[in-house]
């Protein structure tokens, strides 16, 4: 019997369903299940658009975790067919009416798809559940968890809910139901009693996303990042490339800093930290920090183990806000605080990290702006006790926030007292600094000037504090000892002083290590060639082998490079050169395929695991073309040979008397590369 015939007789003999003569007529829809059956799904899109909807609010999932602080057990029950509990009111059965190539039919019960179902359906769940909700169990639609603080307790917890479910008339199913866990999935969570952290799964899922290729493939992995931004301290600032891609009348052109976006967003959420839950009998602290394009916010609380996070936010900013001087984006991003945590702050003493030094005489100031003045009387007086404390950035967890995760230990604005004293005592010596203040070119705050009408620090014409820069963003692991140009990108980001250029130029040319280590760009006879560039990520890859390394402590000797030839992107993985072509193409299969999907094309030099039997023949069964470089001539692919040195130059620097541990330096060294790549 056909699976549409089989279902319509399995429903009326249940009394689920009856013949329909009704007006009314959705379509019938079928989708595949996981194990490869069918679910009938009805279409009621159109009678969606026509009914009032019921706005019973369903349960917010971040609420639902907070109950759950002082759990040690929990179970979680799965209702079987739960919306087949309710029954449709006499006056609507007919609205529900589908049609089928066997006749139409009505619904008796609640079925799937109507607009009003899940509202209706946790209020049948709330009413039924409501003696024993935040105290030993959370309900969101059909899944239910019990939690308790012992086994004893869970037990009566688990005997309370089961009375209830049965005089209700509500049955579990067994095979999705767990009991007695010492953590839990639950809500693509996974909770204990140590906190909240990352569904495992969910992290599987991301880590073998495939680079999105369109509009509504960045949408739907933007959507799967932003429900668990409350992990990822940068999440504004990181996806701030990606969001303003699907902004109205923006071509969708996918280039390296939305891949690089993508990736670092992958990353955060592969090392999610695990966030506890709040204690509403302590205080709260709050660290607020504030950079051009965004600010970002920490709530966290000592339950005993030192300051732990609770939940992180952040915001980019948009329109008038990107004009704010930087103490009012410092005070927003603690009216942000104060306004998404509410919940938590109402009635408790909260205490206000912040490393912007006026901020701490906001309450007292008597000069307000009226943005200051709407913030302070109008919000923060009226609702809270709060105090504001200076930190210094260096010591601030929420510069993380807002500031790109390549910034220097030199903070922008966040100085320790050694590096504070370098500017004080430069801007008292430097004879430069009144003429700077006579034409107009600086502004100044909390004793630091910026120049005028940016965010800039000027540097004073002090040797020791201008070299301590220079070496900061040039000599140090992720600085990476750069070249002169990204090394002055670095700085100037963040400060300014006159002759910055001539002063970097004639620093890196002098550098030591530089000298030493980089190799010679001396190109070999014959130019190096440009290859095609594809029409999407991922479609053309190129594969080489870094060779002559020391060997590891690991056994590693090699680097195997993949690059994307669309977006630059590449993987750097650690290898050996005795690795068999199996092991070089289980290695391309996890890394690449896994990730970003099978290419159209790979282009190689000649290493014999590229012409192996096996290598072609598994290029063959994949359908992907191989292009191989000349035997005399591997210059044939001159990007990844450039790369190649760079990474060299990289892992020299890095490393130093760390040789045996360079494969240890390699994912910063993957990420420095590639930064580089993009800016040449």
């Amino acid at each position: 019997m056909p699976y549409g015939a089989d279902r319509h007789e399995y429903l009326l003999a249940k009394g689920l369903i009856r013949p329909s003569t009704s007006p009314y007529g959705a379509p019938v829809l079928f989708t595949p299940k996981p194990d490869g059956s069918l679910r009938m799904c009805i279409d009621y899109r159109a009678l969606n658009k026509q009914t009032i909807k019921n706005k019973y609010p369903i349960p917010r999932i971040d609420d639902l975790l907070d109950q759950l602080r002082g759990a040690t057990i929990f179970s979680k029950l799965d209702l079987r067919s739960g919306y087949w509990r309710i029954r449709m009111a006499d006056n609507s059965i007919h609205k529900t009416a589908f049609r089928t190539r066997y006749g139409s039919y009505e619904y008796l019960v609640m079925p799937f798809g109507l607009t009003n179902a899940p509202a209706t359906f946790q209020a049948e769940m709330n009413h039924i559940l409501r003696p024993l909700l935040d105290e030993c169990v959370e309900v969101y639609l059909d899944d239910i968890l019990i939690y308790s603080r012992d086994m004893k307790q869970h037990v009566e917890h688990l005997r309370r809910v089961f009375e209830i479910l049965r005089r209700e008339r509500f049955y579990v199913k067994l095979s999705k139901s767990e009991f007695a866990l010492e953590k839990v999935q639950f809500l693509g969570h996974m909770v204990s009693a140590q906190g909240v952290h990352v569904d495992p799964k969910k992290i599987e899922a991301v880590r073998t996303w495939k680079t999105p290729e369109n509009v509504k493939e960045l949408q739907q992995f933007l959507g799967f990042a932003n429900y668990y931004n409350r992990f990822v301290p940068q999440y504004a600032k990181i996806a701030a490339p990606l969001t303003n891609l699907l902004k109205k009348d923006t071509p969708y052109k996918w280039e390296p800093k939305h891949q690089e976006a993508v990736e670092q967003l992958k990353q955060a959420l592969t090392s999610a930290p695990v966030l506890i839950l709040p204690d509403p009998e302590r205080d709260y602290i709050i660290e607020a920090d504030a950079s051009d394009q965004a600010v970002g916010v920490v709530l966290m609380q000592d339950q005993g183990n030192g300051l732990q996070p609770i939940t992180y936010l952040s915001k980019k900013l948009h329109g008038a806000e990107l004009n704010y001087p930087i103490h009012d984006k410092e005070a927003l991003a603690i009216i942000i605080a104060f306004k998404a945590w509410r919940c938590y702050l109402d009635g408790r003493r909260t205490t206000v990290y912040t490393d912007h030094c006026s901020l701490k005489y906001l309450k007292t100031q008597p000069n307000l702006s009226r943005r200051q003045v709407r913030w302070i009387d109008d919000f923060l007086e009226t609702h809270f006790h709060y105090d504001i404390v200076y930190k210094p950035g260096h010591k601030n967890k929420a510069d993380a926030l807002s500031r790109p995760a390549q910034v220097a230990a030199i903070q922008v604005k966040g100085m320790n007292p050694l590096l504070k004293g370098l500017f004080t005592h430069g801007y008292a010596t430097d004879p430069e600094i009144p003429l700077a203040e006579k034409r107009h070119l600086l502004q100044w705050d909390s004793d630091i000037a910026y120049r005028k009408g940016s965010t800039k620090i000027w540097v004073p014409n002090y040797p020791p504090l201008r070299q301590l820069l220079l070496e900061e963003y040039h000599n140090v692991l992720y600085a990476g000892h750069f070249g002169s140009n990204k090394t002055l990108t670095g700085i100037a980001k963040h400060y300014y002083w006159p002759h910055l250029v001539e002063d970097v130029q004639k620093f890196v040319t002098s550098c030591d290590t530089c000298q030493r280590m980089k190799s010679s760009k001396q190109k070999k006879a014959g130019l190096l060639q440009p290859l095609p560039v594809p029409e999407q990520p991922w479609q053309v890859v190129s594969l080489d082998f870094i060779t002559g390394l020391p060997p590891t402590t690991s056994g590693h000797d090699a680097i195997l490079v993949v690059i994307d030839k669309f977006s630059k992107m590449g993987h750097f993985i650690p290898t050996h050169t005795t690795a068999r072509t199996e092991e070089t193409a289980q290695l391309f299969v996890r890394f690449i395929i896994s990730q970003h999907g099978i290419p159209t094309t790979l282009i190689s030099d000649r290493d014999p695991k590229f012409t192996s039997k096996f290598w072609k023949e598994l290029m063959s069964l994949l359908g992907t073309k191989l292009a191989m470089s000349s035997a005399y001539h591997p210059q044939t692919d001159g990007e990844t040979e450039r790369l190649n040195q760079i990474v060299e130059q990289l892992l020299r620097a890095a490393c130093k008397d760390e040789i045996s541990k360079w494969d240890l330096h390699l994912p910063e060294v993957n990420r420095m590369a590639l930064s580089v790549q993009a800016d040449h």
